[in-house]
């Protein structure tokens, strides 16, 4: 016999009894059996109550803790179609001046931008006979450019020349470009890419502000730009890659992002992951840097293929499908204490639980020995954390275990205590390794600039428009933890990268681009 008297459902026989109490019966026995029916129900009905504040405290965080903008989606569907769409084009053998059926008409560049003019000359002598030369007229290309807070024109300017002897008929050849018969310059290219990239603005926004401006560049031909840099761009980030993998540990994190379904407007849920190498909190040699990565779903064998043949250790949540990493000729587990953390914030934040928070100040203890530790070598921080951090570590793992059975199990704080104590152990190999850190907030912090483009509607219109993205977030956040500003070394790579080796690729890396600065 129940007695659902808060939430739960009633029987006619509930209403019965609840409406009838004065003929509750005499027999103490009978009495004290509905007594227990009663306040066995009421635990259930608290139990209940309990689970709906934690589920409405966290679906209020997540509809009212950030307001995105509303922007038109269509644009943005279309934009990164046409980005997926000029990273898939092949150059084709069209006149220099050929506008791609489709594109935008161009329009002449405005008159009032300062213009920049160089001069390219084939010589005073003919190269064939040797004789003096004779100026026949000139061919000038406007590239439209941009430097930090203002646009110019790079008026490039090719004299023909005929010989005065063999009739020769010279001219220089036009130097290379990064987008070949486009009008953009590298920085301007740089520009867009860190906009749309790093600042989070569509392109269509974009092209609002420059006609401010009186620049007019449409949507669509920045697309195009986006694309065919990204292409152009993709071996550096392959090289970026490369070198994230090498070192002996690394930060693994995923975040969804949306992806236009083909053959409808409506969407389904991609994947962004996030690899990150970082060793400057133990003073390692190494550079800092961060590799992305776009699927179209979230299966486990995304990330065993990207990190395929790696035998180092990856910090990550638990999330199973990083579970095919793992195991004997395999990377090696290290789990995140932040997430445990979280888990119990959310149920004092939704509950003011006294445990939860006590929970909370016992993992703040073991952060606060990290600050010790952070900068030091690994040496020294194994010292530290085995003088200090283990016995606070063992402490909280105990008085866990003590607190489950004082609970419901089927409470939110139960099972964020089951979580901590199942991901724990996982967690302890970072008292005895210097390289590796206790949580793994360094990627956490690697996906946010993905979801703060997720924000402003920042879609995949394709497969290979987040191909494209992922390609930019590598570059432009390894540029990021390595101090340099994005645009400065994007204008420079993207003003040498079409005519350097192959071979030579690392030569561009950020990090060796500091070096030469």
């Amino acid at each position: 016999m129940g007695f659902g008297f808060l939430y739960g459902g009633f029987s006619g026989r509930e209403y019965t009894m609840l409406n009838d109490l004065e003929s509750l019966p005499e027999d103490p026995v009978e009495l004290q059996g509905i007594v227990t029916l009663l306040a066995k129900e009421v635990k259930s009905q608290a139990l209940f109550i309990e689970k709906l504040q934690y589920q409405l405290h966290g679906a209020n965080r997540h509809r009212f803790g950030s307001k995105s903008e509303t922007l038109d989606q269509l644009q943005l569907f279309v934009e990164n179609e046409e980005i997926a769409t000029a990273a898939d084009e092949t150059d084709t053998q069209e006149p220099e001046f050929s506008e791609p059926k489709n594109k935008p008409r161009r329009k002449p560049l405005p008159e009032h931008l300062e213009r920049k003019e160089q001069v390219l000359s084939p010589g005073e002598d003919c190269s064939k006979c040797g004789g003096s030369l004779k100026t026949l007229g000139e061919d000038v290309t406007e590239e439209l450019e941009y430097v930090p807070g203002r646009f110019i024109v790079n008026r490039i300017i090719r004299p023909r020349l005929a010989c005065s002897c063999c009739e020769a008929i010279l001219q220089a050849p036009m130097p290379s470009r990064p987008i070949e018969r486009g009008r953009p310059g590298p920085g301007l290219l740089a520009h867009v890419l860190v906009s749309k990239f790093a600042d989070h603005l569509p392109l269509y926004r974009q092209s609002q502000i420059y006609q401010r401006e009186g620049i007019d560049l449409d949507r669509s031909t920045m697309a195009d730009w986006v694309g065919k840099s990204t292409a152009l761009l993709e071996p550096l980030a392959d090289a970026i890659g490369k070198h994230v993998r090498k070192g002996q540990t690394l930060f693994a994190d995923d975040t969804p992002i949306k992806m236009l379904a083909p053959g409808n407007k409506r969407t389904k849920t991609a994947r962004v992951w996030a690899y990150v190498r970082d060793e400057r909190p133990w003073d390692g040699p190494a550079p800092p840097g961060a590799w992305y990565q776009f699927t179209i779903d979230r299966k486990g064998d995304h990330p065993v293929r990207h990190l395929s043949n790696y035998k180092g250790w990856v910090h990550a949540d638990g999330y199973a499908g990083f579970n095919g990493l793992f195991g004997k000729d395999k990377a090696s587990e290290v789990a995140c204490m932040a997430h445990i953390r979280r888990k119990f914030v959310d149920v004092q934040q939704s509950q003011g639980s006294a445990i939860a928070e006590e929970a909370i100040k016992r993992i703040a203890r073991l952060y606060g020995i990290e600050k010790e530790a952070r900068g030091c070598s690994p040496t020294e921080r194994v010292a530290i954390r085995q003088n200090k951090a283990k016995p606070n570590f063992g402490d909280l793992e105990v008085w866990l275990h003590v607190q489950l059975p004082k609970i419901s199990g089927k409470s939110p704080l139960a099972k964020a205590i089951r979580y901590a104590l199942s991901r724990m152990p996982k967690t302890r190999p970072y008292l005895d390794n210097g390289f590796l850190e206790l949580d793994n907030n360094t990627c956490e912090r690697a996906v946010k600039p993905v979801t703060l483009g997720r924000k402003n509607w920042m879609f995949a219109g394709s497969e290979r428009g987040g191909k494209a993205m992922a390609i930019a977030f590598t570059l432009i956040e390894t540029a990021k933890l390595n101090g340099i500003d994005p645009q400065a070394w994007l204008t420079d790579i993207l003003s040498r990268i079409a005519d350097h080796k192959i071979n030579r690729i690392d030569e561009l890396l950020p990090w060796n681009y500091l070096v030469n600065e």
